[in-house]
């Protein structure tokens, strides 16, 4: 049984400019993005941030990866 290992971009710790995997937004990178949107947003529910992060999944074709975690942020924000 050989699968396909799946690789990452580069990843910044330290920045919120960081690219997301290419494969899919991993759970590391989803914890860092609802804590800087919850910085940014205490007045939404951890729910209302899920809902806004699926509706620009939903205006970028479906997906997440290869966009900059500040843009997701800027995006999510102008929905919430």
């Amino acid at each position: 049984e050989n699968f396909p290992r799946k690789t990452s971009a580069p990843f910044c710790t330290n920045s919120y400019d960081a690219f997301i995997s290419p494969d899919t937004l991993n759970l590391s990178t989803f914890t860092k993005l609802m804590k800087k949107l919850e910085e940014i947003h205490p007045e939404a529910s951890r729910d209302k941030i899920v809902d806004a992060l699926l509706e620009v999944r939903k205006n970028n074709k479906g997906i997440l990866s290869g966009l900059p975690i500040s843009s997701i942020v800027e995006r999510t924000s102008v929905i919430l």
